[in-house]
């Protein structure tokens, strides 16, 4: 059985530098998807109306913490000693996270006591994963 932890967070969203706009995501962590993490934005910030969620690698929000990491749609980058910046980039342009730095690491504290750091391949599901490839051809 998946353990899930979820942790409101608060952040700003840099409109336009020195402008920022304060928005609640969600972090989420599933013992099921053991590399992973989702960002989650509830439904009433979205630009459709509906809950928008990001995933990507936790280790990138953890190597995000100590200096830039990203190579995708996704940076992770810490902003002085407090604060880490998230970069998610999209079709419709780019949008620039600021959180709480002590926010995120005590959100990977929690994801690392249900999945301690490299030991994630022990909660794999392999086999369902291969049946879900399979279920898409």
């Amino acid at each position: 059985m998946s353990q899930v932890i979820t942790r409101t967070v608060p952040a700003q969203l840099i409109t336009r530098p020195p402008a920022t706009r304060p928005l609640t995501p969600a972090l989420r962590y599933d013992s099921a998807d053991p590399l992973a993490v989702h960002l989650v934005f509830p439904a009433d910030i979205s630009l459709d109306g509906e809950e928008v969620t990001w995933t990507f690698s936790r280790d990138l929000l953890a190597q995000g913490a100590c200096g830039p990491a990203g190579e995708g749609d996704v940076h992770v980058c810490p902003f002085g000693q407090e604060r880490t910046v998230i970069e998610l980039h999209a079709g419709e342009g780019v949008a620039l996270l600021e959180f709480s730095s002590a926010d995120l690491s005590a959100f990977l504290q929690g994801s690392y006591e249900v999945v301690p750091a490299g030991c994630e391949s022990a909660f794999l599901d392999l086999e369902e994963g291969f049946r879900s490839l399979l279920r898409g051809v």
